[in-house]
């Protein structure tokens, strides 16, 4: 049984990429990371357009290596295949943007994991579940990893798969360049021309530019290389030309490249070329192994290289499968992809990694609350927030859909303990209490201090607003939180929304719905809301109405506590659950509130404030589920 669509096979490695855009990459002062190596690149490319995809590599046994490995998970990657390599190090590359023309790279991978991949990293049953075989042309490079591909597509016709070739030309990788010339994109050399044509035999589809088809040809006029490669192959030939768009050759070459089978092209802005032809790919083989025809591939292919060549990073770039389908039904309406709000925000909400279909978070990010109790100080809250997290990780006890809200300025022991647990965690801004909406003195003037968060964390604002505030308080607080919302998606972080409106006025059944509704309004659209117990089915069905009509890619809400006891909570809880958009709840006080108090006050000791935590935290965890489950 085929359960995976394709293996890609060869390079993997981090990319660094310059953050700071147009200048020299001796200039640049600081790096944006991703994951890079072109069957890495595609292998995630086309696991965004909803194939299941595998990757054979080798990685480190070390940090970058481990960030491979778990950023292609997070991506729907299979990493079966990812090995790893006791004795050497995951391959690095450094990347900018000078300008349109220049993308100056160093690539370090001197005795590179990837590069040790041989024979017995090939797994055959792994093989045989695979559609398709993808190689790239680096790993033909030595003898070592060419062995190693070879395997790979002698198993693939064992067993049925279709074959292809990314031909990836890198002079540099071939030993044919210096350290400094990473971007060099052709060098003439009969002995790559010679290994790549004794392998052309094993595929059904070859991709290049036209330089690379060069090199694969022997041959640097287009058309006379095209024909040297037909000689020795009956597969597709697809040959991209640069922003004359891409063809197609399936029998004999014509006279003019003209000829060949072609797919729209897309008038964007070239802001960034590097990882677009693996952009391409991506799309092309979504079309390839969909079965769609060849001007359909091609079409998916020149708009997934269009994202490439519009935004910042390889990877990253990449558009899933509903938001190509967004860009072909809509078009293009600004050059420059990146600054197309609309399509980064359908960019951003279906690329996000996680699913977090039940929300059980245990809330301690208070701060006010703690400090206001008798004994309290900031050493204690600290220690407290400590047995907090015992809390959360002994009841979640390695399980998914549970988190926690925790702050920095009293929590940041367990703000950081809690990194790599598996926890949902979310970061509150808000100074406590305040209107209009201030910050945390660490958000910094600028919101600066959001570049210091690791991007698992979630950032959380509280704002007390009403929809019948005076102009000036609204505008205020607006401004606050459209800084906020902005300077959270520049960090790459996600963004919880909280409002409780019954603090700053009397509500009705469309209170929450109106507010909702104006903050998309003026363009905040965030991954999260959490919301107040609402009373009435009509409240709820108003409010979530409110979500769906401006944005059907929300993450969900997640119900409040307000300090509540236990059964109002269940109440509130019994009637949310039956709105699927409603995904758990957040809860602290009740769940806190006694413990704190005796704790603080030095009546229980540790083990006795945890045992009185988690079995509140397990019961309402059950409450919950037991709502959801009577939905069900």
């Amino acid at each position: 049984m085929k359960t995976l669509d394709l293996i890609t096979i060869g390079r993997a490695s981090v990319d660094l990429y310059g953050a700071q855009v147009g200048g020299r990459l001796e200039d640049m002062a600081s790096f944006q990371k991703y994951i890079g190596g072109s069957p890495t690149n595609i292998a995630a490319g086309t696991a965004r357009l909803g194939l299941r995809s595998a990757l054979i590599t080798r990685v480190g046994d070390e940090h970058m290596g481990r960030f491979i490995r778990e950023e292609l998970a997070r991506e729907g990657v299979d990493v079966r295949g990812v090995k790893t390599d006791p004795g050497r190090l995951t391959a690095l590359v450094l990347l900018g943007i000078r300008d349109d023309k220049r993308f100056p790279l160093i690539f370090y991978r001197e005795n590179c994991a990837d590069m040790a991949l041989c024979e017995e990293d090939i797994d055959e049953d792994l093989i045989a579940e695979a559609r398709c075989v993808v190689a790239t042309g680096t790993h033909l490079s030595h003898p070592k990893t060419e062995a190693a591909v070879v395997k790979a597509l002698t198993l693939a016709r064992k067993h049925g798969c279709q074959t292809a070739l990314d031909i990836d030309y890198r002079p540099n990788l071939w030993g044919l360049a210096g350290h400094g010339a990473g971007e060099e994109r052709f060098i003439e050399s009969a002995r790559v021309t010679e290994k790549l044509q004794r392998h052309l035999k094993f595929f059904d589809l070859i991709v290049g530019t036209e330089e690379e088809f060069h090199i694969a040809g022997g041959a640097t006029d287009t058309l006379v290389a095209l024909n040297k490669v037909r000689e020795t192959t009956p597969a597709t030939l697809v040959c991209k030309r640069g922003p004359m768009g891409a063809a197609a050759f399936i029998g004999p070459i014509p006279a003019s490249l003209d000829e060949g089978i072609t797919g729209p092209g897309f008038p964007i802005e070239v802001f960034n070329v590097l990882g677009a032809g693996d952009g391409f790919m991506s799309g092309l083989l979504k079309g390839w192994l969909d079965g769609a025809d060849w001007r359909t591939a091609l079409t998916y292919a020149n708009a997934c290289g269009a994202f490439a060549v519009s935004r910042h990073g390889c990877t990253p770039a990449y558009p899933s499968w509903e938001e190509l389908r967004f860009f072909l039904k809509r078009g293009v309406t600004e050059r420059a992809l990146r600054k197309d709000a609309e399509l980064e925000q359908v960019h951003w909400s279906t690329n996000r990694h996680g699913e977090w279909s039940t929300m059980r978070v245990f809330a301690f990010d208070h701060r006010a609350q703690l400090e206001d109790l008798p004994g309290a100080d900031a050493t204690k809250i600290c220690q407290f927030k400590d047995l907090c997290l015992d809390v959360a990780l002994s009841v979640s006890d390695g399980s998914p859909g549970y988190g926690i809200l925790c702050d920095s300025r009293l929590g940041r022991s367990a703000l950081y303990r809690a990194a790599g647990q598996g926890l949902w965690i979310g970061r509150p801004v808000e100074w406590p209490g305040s209107r209009p909406l201030t910050l945390e003195p660490e958000i910094g003037p600028d919101f600066g201090g959001l570049s210091d968060w690791p991007l698992g964390h979630v950032v959380k604002v509280l704002c007390f607003c009403h929809p019948d505030d005076p102009a000036e308080m609204q505008a205020a607080q607006e401004q606050t939180l459209q800084r906020l919302f902005a300077a959270s998606r520049r960090n790459r972080l996600e963004f919880l929304l909280e409002v409780i409106p019954s603090k700053v006025a009397p509500v009705a059944e469309d209170t929450v719905a109106r507010l909702i509704r104006r903050f998309y309004e003026i363009g905040i659209y965030p991954d999260w809301w959490k919301l107040e117990p609402m009373r009435s089915d009509a409240a709820w069905s108003a409010t979530v109405a409110s979500i769906e009509e401006n944005d059907p890619h929300t993450r969900g809400i997640v119900v409040l506590g307000l300090g509540q006891s236990e059964e109002d909570l269940a109440a509130s809880f019994r009637l949310a659950a039956k709105y699927p958009l409603v995904k758990g709840f957040a809860v602290g006080r009740t769940i806190f509130a006694e413990a704190a108090r005796d704790w603080m006050a030095g009546k229980i000791g540790d083990a006795q404030a945890i045992g009185l935590m988690a079995a509140n935290f397990r019961r309402l965890c059950d409450v919950w589920d037991a709502a959801k489950g009577d939905v069900r």
